[in-house]
């Protein structure tokens, strides 16, 4: 997997952090690609409205389904993990990864869930339009609803509580901010 696509990718992932999804192609295209950098688990499972697609281009760990009939996939350097529409799915890397992932420009919704470290049971899910909240906002949002009711955190089925998200190190309303910056990022 040498070549200039992956010695591009490797310079921007330096300056990526935690779970940023930065867009790295303008929008205008087909396909939208972004990158991140994982370096903890993720905090909440990801939903897309459409199929996704997840390509590691650094590190090791395991992608984490909510649901379905497979429930979590370990991956590579170089594997390339397919997200249907709707699944939630977590990263939780085994090291320091770095992962592209590829999505339809014309999704109209995303969300965030979080679920039980226990018996995984869904907690709290929350779901935006991306006409009017880009994704690092969601993402954002999300974690702050969760950390700001215990009820959330609760889980009703095992009463197992998770603790609040510690929002150090992510960098979503940075990200964010620079995106709605005339000329976006």
């Amino acid at each position: 997997m040498a070549g200039p696509y992956t010695g591009w990718s490797y310079a921007l992932a330096a300056e990526a952090g935690p779970y940023d999804e930065r867009s790295l192609l303008p929008e205008d295209l087909d396909i939208a690609l972004t990158i991140g950098r994982s370096d903890r688990p993720q905090p909440f499972h990801l939903i897309c409205q459409h199929d996704t697609v997840l390509v590691a281009m650094a590190g090791a760990g395991r992608v984490e389904f909510a649901e379905g009939s497979v429930r979590w996939f370990d991956y590579a350097l170089g594997d390339v993990v397919y997200v249907p529409a709707g699944m939630p799915h977590r990263i939780v890397p085994g090291e320091v990864s770095v992962h592209h992932r590829f999505k339809l420009p014309e999704s109209e919704l995303e969300g965030v869930a979080f679920c039980c470290e226990g018996c995984g049971h869904e907690l709290h899910r929350r779901l935006w339009s991306l006409a009017d909240e880009l994704p690092q906002e969601g993402y954002l949002r999300g974690c702050q609803e969760f950390n700001e009711d215990a009820r959330r955190r609760k889980c009703a089925r095992c009463g197992d509580e998770r603790p609040p998200v510690d929002l150090d190190g992510f960098r979503w309303q940075e990200i964010a901010r620079a995106q709605r910056a005339p000329g976006g990022a």
